[in-house]
C-alpha cells in the first residue's frame, strides 16, 4: 500500500504543539523499525477470527475488523441528508448455531449476505461481515488494499501514468509546458538546391473589396507542391477600419515555370516588400543588398508571393516581371559605385530629391522616405499646379515654404510641383473580427499630403500604392492559410486548433462544449455497462478519471496533438516567412534563455519571443481543451462513430457490446414486484413512452431510502440519464443559437442542466408523485417544495425553500430508463426530451448562478466581496459583506449544505445591489438572447444504429418465476394449523396477491436442507424487509416427564397489511422441536399457495 503523507499545521511558538509533533515523529519512527525488523510476516488473529487476504497486495483482514471496514464502506456510498447508508442485521437461530443475515443499502451492489450457522451472535456477525467484504472486493467496490474506492483510482486500460503524477492537477492545468508548433508540409518543400529549370503550382489571390474604395494589385502564391483539395479554393473575409472588409479567394491557377535567374528575381522581390512591410529600418540606409538572407535563412517555410498578371480567364496567371524587375532596379538596391553614375535628365522631366535629381516618371508609383517627417510614402501623382508657394492646408494663410520655415527647414526648389502622397501603412491582425453584427460597410477616403520632392529619398522605384494595399493583406491571409493546412493535414478541422486568443473570428470554444458534454455521455454509457454492479459515486469518479484535464493532456501529447495547436494571436511583426527569416536562433542550448519559464505567464502572448524553432508556450488546460473541441469538431463533420474513432485513436475506450444492455435490460425484472404499487400505464402518459421493459420504469423512481424489494435504486440509471440529457441539451442549445459566443453558450448550458431546473420540470409533470422512498423528512421537504412552486408561478430560482436533489434526480434517472429501453436510439430520446423539457427549452427565466453574479458586479464596480462561512452546529453560517460606494451591505443566511448557504447569500445580496440601482454593464444573458438570431434545433451527429433490446415473454405477473426458494418440501401428511387474525380477514389468496416473496439468493445448490425452518423463515422475513417472525408457547399440557408443546409462529407480511399469517404446531415434547414444526406449517403454506416456487 502506498505511504500516507501528513502536513500538520500549528502556531508558530507554540512549544507544546511542537513537542507534540515531535513525539508523533518518534513514535513513527520506532513502529518504522518494528516493522522493519520483525521475523514472521504472520498477523496475529484471534483464535476464532478468520481472515481474508489479497494475494495481489497482500492486505488481509480479519473478521474482527470487517465490521467497521463493512460500516466505513456504507458511509462511503452515495447519500444526502435524506439517506444514510448503513448496513442492517437480522439474526436466526439454526440447528447448527445462530445464522446473521445482512441487509445492505440499496445503492451497494450487493444486497444481502448471510453467514453459516456459529455458537454466537457476535460470531454470526463477524462472518458475516467478512464474507460481505470477500464479496465486495470481488465486484470491484473495494480496492485490493481492501480499502473503498477513491477518486485516485485509475483504469490501466484508459489512463496513462505519468512521471510528474504526483503534482496536483490544478497546478497542472495552470503550468505552461514549452512546445513546437508544426510547420505545414507542403509550405517546407524547398527548391534551393533544384537545377536551373523550377516548376511551381500558382494559386491566384483574388481580392474584392466591400465598399470598391480601393485598388488592389493582383498577386498569387507559388509552391513547389499542390495545395490540398481543401485549401486550394479557400475564401477568407479580412476585417479593416470602419466596418470595411475585403473577401479574398485562391483560385488554382496552373503550374509556373521558373528559370533560376528569375527564382533569384522573385526571392528577392518577397525579401524587399517584407522589408518594407515588416522591418522598414533597414531601408534607412543608401544601400541595402538583397540575397543574404538566403545565404544563411533559417525558414522553414518556402513559397513566393508575386504580383500577376491575369490572362483572359482567372485559372492561367503569369508573373508581371516588369514590376520586379522595376523594383529591384532602384538605387537603393544597387552597387554604390552604379547608384554614383549622375545620369542627366531634362529639367522639365525630372525633380531634384535628397538623393539626387530622378526623373518623373520614377518617382510617380513609387516609395519615397520624408526625412523632415521620418516616415514612408507611396507617392500617387505629381501636383502639377502646386509648389512650395501655394497655401498650407492646416495654416490658415500660410504657404509651405513659410510653414517649413518655422520649422527650421528651408526649401532650395520651392518651384518644384509636389509630390501627392500617401502614408505606408501600419500592418495589423486582419484576423480579429472588428466589424460588428448587421452593421453596414462605409467607404473610408483616402488620407493624402502633399510633400516637397527636395525633402524625400527615393526608395524603390514603380513600388505603387496598390502594391502596398494587396501587401497590407498578404501576412493574414498567408498566416490562415498555415493555420488551414496544419488542421487538414490533422482531420480537415480548423476550427479545433485555435483558441480564443488567437483573435479570429472563430475559436474552439463553442467546439469544446459539445465535444465535451459528447465525451462524458460516452464515457458514461461505456462505464455503465462495463461496470454493472459500481454505484453512482463510484462510476462519477472513474468517469472524472477518464475526462480531467490532465488525462486529456497525457493522452493528446502521446499522440503529439500539441504541436497543431495555436495558441497565439497573430502578430505581424512575428511573421518570418521567405525572405524575412526569424532572427532568434534557437537550439537545444539556448532553448532555456530564449524562453525563460518566466514568459509563461497569464499575459505572455505580448512577451512571447518567436524564435526559429517556433517555440511556443502551451497551457495543459489548452491541450486538453482541444482534446474536447476535437470532439464537438467530428461530431459535427462526420458524426457519433467518427468521433468515437476518434477518442479510441487517441487512447480512451468508450465501446460496448449489445450484449452488455440486453442483460441490462433482463435483469431489470427483480423490480417488477413494485409494480402492484402504482400504475405504470399513468407514469408512462406522463413521460409520453412505454416501456418494453417496465422493469427499468420501476427502477427509476425507487429512492436509495427504499430498500423493500431485495436491492436496487435509481442512481445508476441518474448517472447515465444525467450524462444523456447534457449532451442532448447542449446540442440543442449549439443548433438553437449559431451565433452566441462561446462563453454564453457555457453559461446558458449551465442555466439549462442542472438539477434546480430537472427538479421543476419533476413538479410540473406530476412525477414526484411515483417516486417511492422511505424518508419522511424527504416526503415533508418534497410536499413544502411542491406547494411553493405550484402556488408561485412566477419563482424565482433561488428562491422559497430547499430543492430536494431527489426530484432533479428522478428526471434524469427517467431518461436514463428511456435511453437503455430504445437501445441507445438518440432520436426517440430527442423527441421525448422536447417534449418534456418544455420549462428549460423555453429558457423562459434565465438565472445564471448567484455567486457569479454578484462577483461580476463587485469586479464592475472594483468592490471589495467577502463571504465568511462559519459551522454552527449541523448548519453553515455564511455572511457576505461587502462597500456598494458608500453604503455597507451585510446579508446573512445558514443552511445545513454549505454551497447552498453561500448561493443564497449571494442571491440575497444581489437583489439588495439591483435594489440601490447597481447593474453589470455588460448586457444579461437575458438580453444577449432576444437579440440573438435562431435556428431550428436539432440533434447533432447521431449516426449510430439502436440495438434491438429483446422483448420481455408477455406473462401474468402472478405465473412470474423468481429464485428457486430455500424452503424444503413440507410434508404433507403434517398437522399444521392456519388460521384468520382476531380481525376476521382471511389471508390473500395467490392469485390476487399484489406481492412476490422474495427467496435468498443461491438457494438452488441443496444448501437448504441442511438448514432448519425457523432459519430460512428468519432469513425470508430479512430479504423481504418484514418484522421477524414471532414464535410464542401458547400451549403446555401432559405432567412434567411427559409435558409437551404447542407453539404459534406469527409473520406479518407488510406488502399486505390486511394480513397476518398464524401457523400453529403439533404437540412436540421439546419447545425446539414445536417451534421448528411451526417454522415448517408457515412455508409449507407460502409454497402451496404459490407464493414460493
Amino acid at each position: 500500500m502506498p505511504l500516507s503523507e501528513y502536513a500538520f499545521l500549528v502556531n508558530s511558538g507554540n512549544e507544546k504543539e511542537l513537542d507534540l509533533i515531535k513525539n508523533f515523529k518518534k513514535d513513527e519512527d520506532r513502529m518504522n523499525v518494528e516493522i522493519s525488523f520483525r521475523t514472521s510476516t504472520e498477523v496475529s488473529i484471534g483464535l476464532e477470527e478468520r481472515i481474508y487476504t489479497v494475494d495481489s497486495s497482500g492486505a488481509s483482514i480479519s473478521s474482527g475488523y470487517s465490521i467497521s471496514l463493512l460500516h466505513h464502506y456504507c458511509s462511503k456510498l452515495p447519500h444526502d441528508e435524506y439517506f444514510f447508508p448503513k448496513p442492517s442485521f437480522y439474526y436466526s437461530e439454526d440447528s447448527g448455531g445462530t445464522i446473521c443475515n445482512i441487509i445492505l443499502p440499496s445503492n451497494a451492489p450487493i444486497n444481502q449476505i448471510a453467514s453459516t450457522p456459529q455458537s454466537s451472535v457476535n460470531a454470526a456477525k463477524k462472518d458475516a461481515c467478512l464474507k460481505a467484504i470477500e464479496e465486495l472486493h470481488k465486484l470491484g467496490a473495494l480496492t485490493d488494499h481492501l480499502l473503498p474506492l477513491q477518486n485516485s483510482v485509475l483504469e490501466d486500460e484508459t489512463l496513462l501514468v505519468s512521471s510528474d503524477s504526483g503534482s496536483s492537477e490544478a497546478d497542472e492545468d495552470s503550468r505552461g509546458e514549452l512546445h513546437e508548433m508544426l510547420v505545414p508540409a507542403v509550405l517546407k518543400e524547398s527548391w534551393t538546391n533544384l537545377e536551373n529549370c523550377v516548376l511551381l503550382y500558382a494559386y491566384y489571390i483574388k481580392f474584392i473589396p466591400n465598399p470598391e474604395d480601393r485598388s488592389y494589385k493582383e498577386f498569387a502564391l507559388f509552391v513547389k507542391s499542390p495545395l490540398p483539395k481543401e485549401a486550394e479554393r479557400m475564401e477568407l473575409d479580412l476585417h479593416l477600419s470602419r466596418r470595411r472588409s475585403v473577401m479574398t479567394k485562391l483560385t488554382p491557377s496552373g503550374v509556373a515555370e521558373f528559370k533560376r535567374e528569375e527564382i533569384m528575381q522573385a526571392q528577392h522581390f518577397q525579401e524587399m516588400f517584407f522589408k518594407v512591410i515588416l522591418d522598414r529600418s533597414e531601408l534607412l540606409s543608401e544601400f541595402v543588398t538583397l540575397g543574404n538572407v538566403f545565404l544563411s535563412s533559417s525558414s522553414s517555410t518556402f513559397y513566393l508571393l508575386l504580383p500577376v498578371i491575369l490572362s483572359n480567364c482567372e485559372n492561367k496567371v503569369t508573373v508581371d516581371w516588369g514590376i520586379v524587375q522595376r523594383c529591384l532596379s532602384s538605387p537603393l538596391f544597387k552597387s554604390p559605385v552604379a547608384a554614383a553614375k549622375i545620369e542627366n535628365f531634362p529639367s522639365d522631366v525630372c525633380l531634384h530629391l535628397v538623393n539626387g535629381c530622378r526623373s518623373i516618371r520614377d518617382i510617380e508609383n513609387s516609395l519615397v522616405y520624408a526625412t523632415h517627417k521620418r516616415a514612408f510614402y507611396f507617392i500617387t501623382s505629381i501636383v502639377g499646379e502646386k509648389n512650395g508657394y501655394s497655401p498650407y492646408r492646416d495654416s490658415g494663410t500660410l504657404n509651405h515654404l513659410e510653414h517649413l520655415n518655422m520649422s527650421g527647414i528651408h526649401l532650395k526648389y520651392p518651384e518644384q510641383p509636389l509630390l501627392h502622397a500617401k502614408p505606408l501603412f501600419k500592418l495589423h491582425n486582419l484576423l480579429h473580427n472588428r466589424k460588428p453584427e448587421d452593421s453596414e460597410s462605409n467607404e473610408l477616403e483616402e488620407y493624402f499630403i502633399d510633400l516637397p520632392p527636395e525633402l524625400c529619398q527615393l526608395k524603390i522605384i514603380g513600388f505603387s500604392k496598390e502594391i502596398g494595399s494587396s501587401l497590407s493583406l498578404l501576412p493574414s491571409i498567408m498566416h490562415r492559410l498555415e493555420n488551414l493546412l496544419v488542421a487538414i493535414e490533422l482531420k480537415h478541422v480548423l476550427e479545433a486548433l485555435t483558441t480564443e486568443k488567437c483573435q479570429e473570428r472563430f475559436s474552439l470554444e463553442r467546439l469544446e462544449s459539445l465535444g465535451d458534454s459528447f465525451l462524458k455521455f460516452a464515457v458514461a454509457r461505456h462505464l455503465f455497462l462495463l461496470h454493472d454492479a459500481l454505484d453512482e459515486g463510484e462510476l462519477t469518479r472513474r468517469r472524472s478519471n477518464v475526462v480531467n484535464n490532465s488525462n486529456l493532456f497525457k493522452l493528446a501529447t502521446r499522440r503529439n496533438l500539441q504541436v497543431y495547436i495555436r495558441d497565439q494571436p497573430f502578430d505581424p511583426f512575428q511573421f518570418f516567412p521567405l525572405g524575412h527569416p526569424c532572427p532568434v536562433i534557437c537550439t537545444k542550448e539556448t532553448k532555456g534563455t530564449v524562453h525563460p519559464q518566466s514568459s509563461c505567464q497569464v499575459d505572455h502572448a505580448k512577451s512571447e519571443v518567436r524564435c526559429s524553432r517556433n517555440h511556443h508556450w502551451l497551457q495543459k488546460k489548452t491541450i486538453s481543451d482541444v482534446v474536447e473541441a476535437l470532439v464537438g469538431a467530428f461530431i459535427v463533420d462526420r458524426g457519433f462513430q467518427a468521433a468515437t474513432a476518434f477518442l479510441r485513436w487517441i487512447g480512451i475506450r468508450v465501446d460496448f457490446q449489445g450484449s452488455q444492455l440486453n442483460s441490462i435490460c433482463a435483469a431489470s425484472k427483480r423490480f417488477m414486484p413494485l409494480s402492484s404499487l402504482l400504475d405504470i400505464g399513468d407514469l408512462e402518459n406522463l413521460l409520453g413512452y412505454q416501456f418494453l421493459h417496465k422493469g427499468l420504469l420501476l427502477q427509476a423512481i425507487v429512492h436509495p431510502s427504499f430498500n423493500r424489494h431485495g436491492g436496487g435504486c435509481y442512481q445508476r440509471l441518474e448517472f447515465l440519464g444525467d450524462a444523456v440529457l447534457d449532451y442532448l441539451i447542449t446540442s440543442y442549445l449549439f443548433s438553437l443559437y449559431p451565433k452566441l459566443k462561446p462563453g454564453q453558450l457555457t453559461d446558458l448550458r449551465s442555466v439549462s442542466v442542472n438539477n434546480k431546473s430537472f427538479a421543476n420540470v419533476a413538479v410540473d409533470r406530476r412525477l414526484h408523485k411515483f417516486l417511492m422512498c422511505d424518508s419522511c423528512h424527504l416526503n415533508e421537504a418534497i410536499e413544502k417544495y411542491v406547494d411553493f412552486i405550484t402556488l408561485s408561478p412566477d419563482r424565482g430560482l433561488f428562491e422559497g425553500p430547499k430543492c430536494p436533489k431527489a426530484l432533479g434526480d428522478l428526471v434524469e434517472s427517467c431518461f436514463g430508463a428511456i435511453l437503455l429501453d430504445t437501445g441507445f436510439n438518440l432520436n426517440r430520446v430527442w423527441k421525448i426530451m422536447l417534449s418534456i423539457l418544455d420549462p428549460i427549452k423555453s429558457l423562459s427565466s434565465v438565472q445564471l448562478n448567484p455567486i457569479r453574479e454578484v462577483q461580476e458586479l463587485s469586479q464592475c464596480y472594483n468592490w471589495d466581496l467577502q463571504f465568511l462561512v462559519a459551522k454552527v452546529g449541523r448548519n453553515f453560517s455564511v455572511d457576505a459583506k461587502v462597500n456598494a460606494g458608500d453604503v455597507p451591505l451585510c446579508v446573512c443566511s445558514s443552511n445545513i449544505n454549505r454551497k447552498e448557504a453561500i448561493r443564497t447569500t449571494a442571491h440575497q445580496l444581489y437583489v439588495k445591489l439591483k435594489a440601490l440601482g447597481y447593474a453589470p454593464k455588460s448586457k444579461s444573458l437575458d438580453e444577449v438572447l432576444k437579440g440573438s438570431p435562431k435556428n431550428e434545433a436539432k440533434l447533432i451527429g447521431y449516426d449510430e444504429t439502436p440495438i434491438d433490446v429483446t422483448v420481455p415473454d408477455i406473462i401474468g405477473f402472478e405465473n412470474m418465476k423468481l429464485q428457486e426458494s430455500l424452503v424444503n418440501d413440507f410434508n404433507p401428511k403434517t398437522r399444521s394449523s392456519k388460521k384468520t387474525t382476531s380481525s376476521g380477514v382471511s389471508c390473500i389468496s395467490p392469485g390476487s396477491r399484489p406481492f412476490e416473496v422474495k427467496a435468498a439468493r443461491g438457494s438452488a445448490s441443496g444448501e437448504s436442507h441442511s438448514r432448519t425452518a425457523r432459519s430460512q423463515l428468519y432469513e425470508i422475513c430479512a430479504i423481504n424487509c418484514w418484522k421477524p417472525p414471532l414464535f410464542e408457547c401458547c400451549k403446555e399440557e401432559g405432567p412434567s416427564h411427559l409435558r409437551s408443546f404447542t407453539y404459534r409462529v406469527i409473520v406479518e407480511i407488510e406488502e399486505a397489511p390486511d394480513m397476518i399469517l398464524e401457523c400453529f404446531s403439533s404437540p412436540r415434547t421439546t419447545k425446539k422441536a414445536a417451534a421448528e414444526h411451526a417454522a415448517e406449517g408457515a412455508l409449507w403454506y407460502l409454497k402451496h399457495e404459490g407464493y414460493l416456487q
